[in-house]
């Protein structure tokens, strides 16, 4: 199972506008710092200017999906183990397709496919022994959410049907799908907010 995510590898102010000091201070003097508000000006009349967060208020969960806090928790951590990972993928999948069109025969893309799996299993090999099981089914189903390609679709591209099938059997003897989709308004909705709120800064 780790081998096959392996393979899938194919404020308010600035701090520029703080404060204003003497250069001058008296002995027996405290000086604070003094913030400089912008402003910004509508229809002839100037306002204070304050750069807000943006603040994204959720809709009713979708219909059997429950939120438990200590889950969720859970979730959260879980998701922030992997995430990255799957950045890389999508990050990987388009420089490796953009490099798979420059080679000029089916043997060279081979032979670079075989080079880049290696790389990929030197790199990247002790982290994904490192994730659990759950991390894993996560990363897959983020990897959809990144590439809009299933696992075993990404398989199949790289490394042929039958090599496709064969870890799709792996993946379901554990309870695994790589034929997964994401879907961000149903089953997926608790990982889709908290990918957002990763995205947004938030956590």
């Amino acid at each position: 199972m780790r081998r096959v995510v392996i393979i899938l590898l194919l404020g308010f102010l600035h701090p520029g506008v703080n404060g204003q000091k003497n250069d001058t201070v008296m002995a027996d003097t405290v000086i604070s710092p003094v913030h400089v508000l912008r402003t910004a000006t509508f229809d002839g009349q100037t306002y204070p200017y304050i750069e807000l967060k943006e603040i994204i208020v959720y809709g009713k969960m979708p219909r059997g999906v429950r939120f438990d806090y200590r889950r969720h928790a859970r979730l959260v951590y879980n998701i922030r183990r992997v995430y990255p990972y799957a950045l890389i993928v999508r990050n990987e999948f388009g420089r490796i397709n953009r490099l798979l069109e420059t080679l000029p025969s089916d043997r060279a893309k081979r032979d670079f496919l075989q080079s880049y799996e290696k790389d990929l299993l030197s790199q990247y090999e002790g982290d994904m022994r490192n994730l659990t099981f759950t991390q894993g089914k996560i990363l897959i189903k983020l990897i959809d959410r990144e590439t809009q390609n299933t696992s075993y679709d990404l398989i199949r591209q790289y490394r042929g049907k039958f090599s496709a099938t064969f870890w799709q059997g792996v993946a379901r003897i554990f309870g695994a799908n790589l034929k997964s989709n994401y879907d961000a308004n149903g089953e997926d909705y608790l990982i889709e907010q908290v990918v957002r709120e990763i995205e947004a800064g938030r956590l």
